[in-house]
Order: structure tokens, then C-alpha cells, then sequence
């Protein structure tokens, strides 16, 4: 018993530290650097880099926020599930 209340204890709390939320999608801007969503969001959990721009995604399938950064500038980016 004790071993599912310290697992649903420590999944209760990355679920807490999640920098994926609507408040923090908020202040997102177009023109933001890299450095500054980073701040915000932290390390993507994935970046895909193509020849002009790179799609960095945060969160997961369910609940993330994508951006496109040119030139170490974000200069669009969406939510899904929050």
C-alpha cells in the first residue's frame, strides 16, 4: 500500500512542476528568444531541426505548446490540451 501512495505521490508531484500551462503559454510572444521561452518553458522535450527553422515541442501528445524558432526567434507557436 505504501508503495502506491509514494508512486501516485511523486506522479502528483511532476504533474505539479509541469511548465506546460495555459498561463505560461500566455506569455509566449512572436519575436521571443530562444533563451526567454526556455526560461519560461525549460528544455524542450524535443526539437526537430529543418533547414531554415527549428519546431521545438513542450509537454506531451495530449498537452503541449509547439514554436517555431528562425533565427533564434520564436515566430509562431500553438497549445493543444490546455
Amino acid at each position: 500500500m505504501k508503495k502506491y501512495l509514494s508512486i501516485a505521490a511523486i506522479a502528483l508531484t511532476l504533474t505539479a512542476c509541469s511548465k506546460v500551462t495555459i498561463e505560461n503559454y500566455d506569455k509566449v510572444k512572436v519575436g521571443m528568444d530562444k533563451t526567454e521561452i526556455e526560461q519560461l518553458l525549460g528544455s524542450a522535450d524535443s526539437c526537430e531541426e529543418k533547414t531554415l527553422y527549428t519546431n521545438c515541442i513542450w509537454g506531451s501528445a495530449d498537452k503541449n505548446i509547439t514554436a517555431t524558432i528562425v533565427a533564434d526567434k520564436v515566430t509562431l507557436y500553438s497549445k493543444k490540451g490546455l
